[in-house]
């Protein structure tokens, strides 16, 4: 029973309890390496959010322990996100106008709201939602989100101003802005960068990003270049978080309601795209609906210990995974490791450079660019670059928020487009007797007056019109005085009871009787039987025939009976060999 609760609720405490001692080193190296990456990203992202520095610490903390004991994925890494911290910015910055204290409280609001939408989809087994934005859409996504991210930082690192609240606003004004740069800011920008690329270059194992924030906070303070204007972090008020009720109108926290649910979305889809990718390397599974609750509680922790919106992060879950981390004993290590230097060595984090984080974000939101990969869509699948492109341009023309609830529109239009116009197809038999489309190989051919049709989408409501004017159409293409039985093959379409499908399955019976034409349903036969006796659908000599197989319903056809007479058609079978008696007499023992 408490091991059974521990699968269930704590399954990477249950992977935990299988440790092996011979792990801990490379599990140790791995959480140094993510810690090194993880502290100067966390910082840059606080700064993006528009909170204190040591939020973007307090981030990490408790919800990398508790995800630990809650995910299911061994290597994933959580925190911080360059997508979810650009979210934040954008919805909390215009309802706070300028009062940090409000701006904070409502950062920490639309977290744990956020958590509390993936408890929600956690509960309702919504971790299809896994699926549901597809990876042409987080694509362009994510390509417009890092470069929004570099524009807004291009004015830091610079050290400039701007008045524009949008992107396409900001790069028309930045060439006039140019003449304002403040040198020593740029300066220090260079110094940052030159340290970065010299790092990669020549020591491409060692955390670059923290170097290169390490010597640009000691050449502004040896330098003292923040008495000339170069803006750095402040003070920072570290040691243990303090929970603070949230105090502002109501009335905004309505205007969070709806961001923080395609936050949530956004948020589980990279995660699980992170996650999967890993699990798969590593060879095991990841389960959906865990992992959804497994981000709830994790944002609901950060919330709780003053922090924001985490996620699943690509860049530190592959140092992980490049440094040969085997358990989630990595994110215990890193969490107590950044917990340290956020309760007792925080004081050297207010010498910062502003400009030194914006050189941060610029580099980790560059690597998240892949327009190359936007752009390779056109020649594999246009529709899926569409999709891309369309994604991608609203987020630079119409903003962050806009374009993810876009995207998420995308996302529904393009699941509905292909369940409600999926593809058909008309079945015939080639000349091993087997069943295989029709089509331009010209290796199967249809059998003379028998239509055989597979619709490719479960049939609901919103597509039984469309199927049925497919078939009519299709049946009005062979000629209807040719055509003596039409097969529809039911196992592919035929999968819960509809009445309004079950209304149109009869009227497609009453217009093919009409006609002269036997409507035959193959597959699923006691289940259709049901269904119709449920909906009054006639089943028999008088209405509906139903067979339990595809094969026993072509064999059963008055058209393959003569065209198999005639030497027009070979014997059908299955694809395996087994004959349509062996199925028969199979389906009678069943």
């Amino acid at each position: 029973m408490k091991s059974t609760f521990i699968q269930e609720w704590l399954p990477g405490l249950y992977q935990l309890k299988q440790y092996e001692k011979a792990w801990l080193g490379d599990d140790l190296r791995a959480a140094l390496s993510v810690v090194a990456v993880a502290l100067p990203v966390a910082i840059a992202y606080a700064q993006l959010t528009g909170v204190s520095a040591i939020a973007g610490l307090y981030s990490c903390v408790l919800p990398m322990l508790l995800y630990a004991l809650m995910g299911t994925s061994r290597q994933l890494i959580v925190g911080p996100d360059t997508a979810t911290c650009a979210v934040i910015a954008a919805v909390v910055t215009p309802l706070a106008a300028g009062d940090m204290i409000k701006h904070w409280q409502l950062v920490i609001t639309m977290t744990a709201m956020t958590g509390v939408w993936c408890l929600i989809a956690s509960r309702f087994k919504l971790g299809v939602f896994a699926d549901f934005l597809s990876r042409p859409i987080l694509l362009g996504l994510l390509n417009g989100v890092s470069i929004t991210i570099i524009v807004s930082q291009f004015f830091k690192v610079f050290g400039i101003t701007y008045n524009q609240p949008y992107l396409i606003e900001q790069v028309w004004e930045a060439p006039s802005q140019l003449v304002n740069v403040h040198w020593q800011t740029l300066l220090v920008s260079a110094v940052t960068i030159g340290v970065y690329i010299s790092c990669k270059k020549l020591r491409p194992t060692w955390p670059a990003a923290m170097i290169a924030i390490i010597i640009a906070s000691l050449f502004v303070w040896l330098g003292d270049f923040q008495s000339v204007g170069v803006g750095i972090v402040g003070i920072v008020e570290g040691g243990l978080p303090a929970f603070q009720t949230p105090e502002f109108d109501i009335g905004l926290s309505r205007e969070l309601v709806m961001p923080a649910l395609n936050l949530a979305m956004v948020s589980f889809v990279s995660m699980m795209i992170t996650a999967r990718s890993f699990a798969a390397k590593n060879g095991y599974d990841i389960d959906a609906d865990k992992e959804f609750r497994a981000l709830g509680m994790i944002n609901i922790a950060s919330a709780f210990s003053q922090g924001f919106v985490v996620s699943g992060t690509s860049s530190r879950t592959a140092v992980n995974d490049a440094n040969g981390g085997k358990t989630q004993l990595v994110s215990i290590i890193s969490a107590v490791i950044i917990a340290i230097v956020a309760v007792i060595a925080y004081q050297p984090l207010q010498f910062i450079p502003v400009a030194a984080l914006g050189v941060v974000l610029i580099v980790a939101s560059i690597s998240l660019i892949d327009l190359k990969g936007i752009w390779g869509l056109r020649k594999r699948d246009k529709d899926a670059f569409y999709l891309s492109s369309i994604t991608f341009i609203a987020v630079l023309v119409i903003g962050v928020i806009p374009g993810i609830t876009l995207a998420v529109l995308l996302g529904l239009y393009q699941f509905l487009r292909i369940v409600m116009r999926p593809t058909d197809q008309i079945l015939g038999l080639d000349a091993k007797g087997t069943v295989r489309s029709l089509g331009a190989s010209g290796k199967a051919k249809a059998i003379p007056g028998v239509i055989i049709y597979r619709f490719n989408s479960p049939l609901t409501y919103f597509n039984a019109a469309h199927f049925k004017r497919r078939l009519i159409h299709h049946v009005a293409q062979a000629g209807s005085d040719d055509v003596k039985y039409v097969i529809i093959d039911a196992v592919a379409s035929f999968t819960h009871l509809d009445l309004s499908v079950m209304a149109v399955i009869a009227d497609i019976q009453f217009i093919l009787k009409k006609r002269g034409i036997r409507l035959v349903l193959a597959g699923h036969k006691r289940r259709l039987k049901q269904w119709c006796d449920i909906a009054g659908v006639k089943v028999g000599e008088e209405g509906i025939r139903i067979r339990a197989d595809m094969y026993l319903a072509i064999k059963m056809s008055g058209g393959y009976q003569e065209a198999l007479h005639d030497g027009q058609v070979p014997e059908v079978k299955k694809e395996k060999g087994q004959d349509v008696d062996q199925v028969e007499r199979t389906i009678v023992e069943v």
